[in-house]
């Protein structure tokens, strides 16, 4: 087998779906396909079912799949080491974070890093915190970026920065229009939470333990995969959300948002790496960079 096919196979494997996977790679789907096929009849395994007109990973195929982003990320690992030898004129690195952190926090210290080493390729993924983790740990990523906590004894962990996190409502939600003393009933309204594995719906579930409460005691009115997507239905009247203040500041800017008076904990940044996996020459450029800012 090839290192071709296996980029297939995986980008297949993670669409389920050939088009898809083809229009990912810029390959034919045709190409696609026969790089599947021949994968498959090479080693006398159905690596997946042909379910109609769709394919389905199998069981052989989720086993292959593990093994196969694991050939990659080693493949990955071994390019990284040879551009090491060129020093940090030339390289490439793979972060990954979540999604307030990609969206707010990093693109300018993503652009300073490219003012400094533009020889630098830099490959930037957005998932949820539990997302973000795995990543590092299976080595698709040498760098994670998370606000929210994580224990796995094969990453390590520091902390790089905080933000703050703040609850807010639309405009016309009955909280709006109290007064500033009043402090709210959090099990009195509906509410738009981040999906399971996310930093943010992780503050919220602390914030609610310090209460004495838990999060079934909510009502909740809808679980959305964004930031963006909390904010706008929150805006138009869905329910409360506990937010970033950054994410939120554009709604709270227009008047579209009120932001509750709430005592909510600073929220950490963690920086995650691999214990044991290469570290390159650009990660740890990188990581010196935010930190000599953060003591400027």
């Amino acid at each position: 087998m090839t290192l071709e096919q296996l980029r297939i196979f995986v980008a297949v494997a993670e669409r389920q779906h050939v088009t898809q996977a083809a229009k990912a790679l810029n390959l034919t789907q045709s190409a696609v396909s026969s790089a599947v096929s021949t994968l498959e009849a090479g080693h006398g395994v159905a690596l997946f079912d042909r379910v109609g007109r769709g394919i389905v990973l199998n069981d052989a195929g989720r086993i292959f799949l593990a093994e196969a982003r694991g050939v990659l990320a080693r493949v990955d690992a071994a390019e990284v080491a040879l551009a090491d030898l060129g020093g940090l004129a030339r390289g490439r690195l793979t972060i990954q974070a979540s999604q307030t952190i990609a969206s707010y926090w990093l693109p300018p210290r993503l652009a300073a890093f490219h003012r400094i080493y533009p020889g630098i390729a830099i490959e930037v993924a957005i998932g949820n915190t539990a997302q973000v983790a795995r990543a590092v740990a299976d080595g698709a990523a040498e760098l994670g970026l998370v606000e929210g906590e994580i224990d796995d004894p094969v990453l390590s962990r520091r902390v790089i920065d905080q933000d703050r996190m703040g609850l807010f409502v639309g405009a016309g939600h009955p909280w709006a229009v109290r007064g500033p003393d009043a402090a709210p009933i959090l099990t009195a309204t509906p509410w738009v939470l981040r999906e399971a594995g996310s930093g943010t719906l992780g503050a919220l579930e602390a914030a609610l333990t310090r209460r004495g409460l838990r999060l079934g005691d909510l009502e909740v009115a809808l679980v959305l995969p964004g930031n963006e997507a909390v904010r706008t239905a929150v805006e138009a009247g869905a329910g409360a959300a506990i937010m970033a203040l950054s994410v939120a500041a554009s709604g709270v800017a227009t008047g579209a948002l009120v932001q509750i008076p709430l005592d909510l904990p600073a929220r950490d940044f963690h920086l995650l790496r691999h214990r044991q996996r290469y570290r390159s020459k650009a990660g740890d450029a990188f990581i010196a960079m935010i930190e000599t800012a953060a003591l400027a």
